[in-house]
């Protein structure tokens, strides 16, 4: 396996949603479904695709003839600072926003089933590999991708959502795998509108995941009147590839407004969002950037939080940061809380590095913070130096009652201060303390570590050294199922690989006539196959009787399986086409 430096650097709690390709287990119609998309994607798109996408494949090291190999992919991915990693179908929003702070594309590996072939309803790497991957060749969206990542990662989640996204993959799982019985489809489907119809409000992931809908997977750029595909989800689909850019597909300028627009990934979209470039979705992402707790911090950060009943990292504005699961807080005057707390196993961190005894095991029965002015003190506490504590009695072994402007008293004995290698006050540590406000007791007992910051100026989703913290993204307990083929279609599949052996070593076109004539005996349904043939009899020259024969064929699955027309119609065009595009 071919790998790359960003993923080498990937952190513990990424690094288990990684999965080995087992390129060996495409089949003959796997590659044969990769090159049809392919060829009539490159064809279209060469001329509706944003200015990067041709280039972008070559780049990407994709190819028209072969599936692709991720980690053949890396060596070409490194030249711009990128990486691709393979997984198992979806995979939590969270995570893969997270892979994208790091540059490292997540593909899934699996493959859309020929009766899937104009859109899937499960990630495959057509989506993942030929969508994602040709765009990010332009710098500035590379940018964008990476820092949507980076903020969308931090986004804080309802108790719901993760509900929701497993009843999403669940869907794409059986919806995927041939021989699922209607009922259960339905039965996932109606569950899934049930969740839907109970969200509450939407959370922060909720909205951000709809900016990343309506640009990454299904974003246009340009003019509304003339607008050009960037989405992976748009360039990935021959069929909305088309339909997208009809007038009948409502256009809508691009703004902060289209996180309110909900979307259903089993559809086509009815209307879609135009950027007039690049620059705009990083403008717009930093727009809503301002709105998330992660920028807001104060009690707004802490109450969803609280509401998400999931681990989070509030960040003091000394640069202290307490992860754990938010429990409750005390609001005074303003934004920022007075007293705020962790339920069970917290931590403390500084700087993104949790440390070593200020773990787990040290609150295991959860944090009390503190905010607000400290009474007496003519700064702010992070600021203060020693003679400015003990001008109001803060002093390593003596007793103090420390007094806040609105209220809350903490009474102890100083043991030690620890502050930061810039000298910034990070800690005060009491013996024997006890806190209270309002003459409500927050805390009693031996030891009081008083983490000093006037604000929150920050809450984010997850612990701030996930690594040390242990906190660790749930991988989803349900795979992607694994057809197992019955003798008629593995045939097939033998058939598929014939014709295949054929197009590469350019001889052997005698055989093709009597592989025909099977699948027009044997095989009625498929049409692919016998498009291939015809691809070939035609180069050939020399059996254009046969050619005809199988073009009449092809013509004849139309009339008896009307779904066929448009894919049919779509490869005699490019068979017909005097020159193609390629990569």
């Amino acid at each position: 396996m071919e790998s790359n430096p960003l993923i080498d650097q990937l952190p513990e709690h990424l690094r288990r949603f990684i999965k080995d390709q087992d390129y060996a287990s495409y089949t003959a119609i796997d590659h044969a479904v990769w090159r049809y998309v392919m060829r009539v994607n490159v064809e279209h798109l060469s001329k509706v695709a944003h200015e990067s996408y041709l280039d972008g494949l070559r780049k990407a090291g994709l190819e028209i003839e072969h599936i692709a190999h991720m980690y053949g992919m890396n060596r070409i991915l490194q030249e711009i600072g990128w990486a691709a990693v393979a997984v198992d179908g979806f995979i939590p929003p969270s995570a893969f926003m997270e892979f994208q702070a790091y540059n490292v594309l997540v593909i899934a590996a699996d493959i859309r089933q020929l009766k899937h072939i104009e859109y899937t309803p499960a990630p495959d790497i057509i989506h993942e590999a030929a969508g994602h991957a040709p765009i990010i060749a332009d710098p500035e969206y590379a940018e964008y991708l990476r820092y949507f990542g980076e903020i969308g990662c931090k986004a804080i989640s309802s108790a719901k959502d993760y509900e929701l996204y497993e009843a999403i993959r669940h869907l794409s799982i059986i919806k995927e795998y041939p021989f699922t019985p209607a009922e259960m489809i339905t039965q996932a489907e109606q569950k899934i509108a049930d969740l839907q119809a109970d969200m509450g409000a939407a959370s922060e992931m909720t909205l951000i995941r709809r900016l990343h809908w309506w640009t990454v997977e299904y974003g246009l750029i340009g003019t509304l009147d003339n607008p050009r595909i960037y989405g992976a989800g748009l360039l990935s689909s021959i069929g909305e590839s088309v339909s997208c850019l009809r007038p009948e597909v409502k256009k809508l300028p691009y703004t902060i407004d289209a996180r309110d627009v909900e979307f259903d990934i089993t559809k086509p979209q009815p209307a879609l969002f135009v950027t007039p470039d690049f620059r705009h979705l990083t403008r717009v992402l930093d727009e809503f950037a301002a709105t998330m707790a992660l920028r807001r911090g104060g009690t707004y950060g802490i109450g969803l939080a609280i509401e998400s009943g999931a681990i989070a990292t509030a960040v003091f504005s000394s640069g202290m940061q307490v992860s754990g699961v938010f429990d409750f807080q005390v609001q005074g005057k303003g934004e920022q809380p007075l007293i705020f707390g962790t339920r069970k196993a917290s931590a403390l961190a500084f700087a993104n590095k949790q440390w070593p005894d200020h773990d787990k095991s040290t609150y295991r029965y959860g944090f009390i913070g503190v905010c607000g002015r400290i009474k007496g003190l003519n700064c702010i506490a992070e600021h203060a130096d020693n003679a400015q504590l003990a001008a109001i009695g803060i002093v390593p072994g003596e007793s103090v009652e420390v007094l806040w402007e609105q209220g809350v008293v903490l009474r102890g004995r100083v043991v030690s201060f620890r502050r930061s290698p810039q000298g910034a006050l990070l800690m005060i540590r009491f013996a024997e303390a006890s806190l209270e406000y309002n003459q409500q007791k927050y805390y009693s007992g031996e030891l009081f570590n008083l983490v000093v910051g006037e604000r929150i100026v920050s809450v984010y989703s997850g612990a701030a050294d996930r690594t040390a913290f242990k906190d660790l993204p749930e991988v989803p307990a349900e795979y992607t199922r694994k057809v197992v083929y019955d003798p008629r279609t593995r045939r097939l599949q033998q058939y598929y690989q014939e014709v295949r052996d054929i197009r590469h070593a350019r001889s052997g076109f005698e055989k093709l006539e009597a592989i025909a004539a099977i699948l027009r005996k044997k095989y009625p349904e498929d049409w692919l196959l016998s498009l291939e043939i015809y691809e070939l009899l035609s180069r050939d020259g020399s059996s254009k009787q046969t050619a005809a024969q199988v073009r009449d064929w092809l013509l004849s699955r139309i009339d008896a399986y009307p779904a066929y027309e448009q894919l049919i119609s779509n490869g005699l065009k490019l068979i017909e086409r005097e020159k193609v595009v390629e990569i």
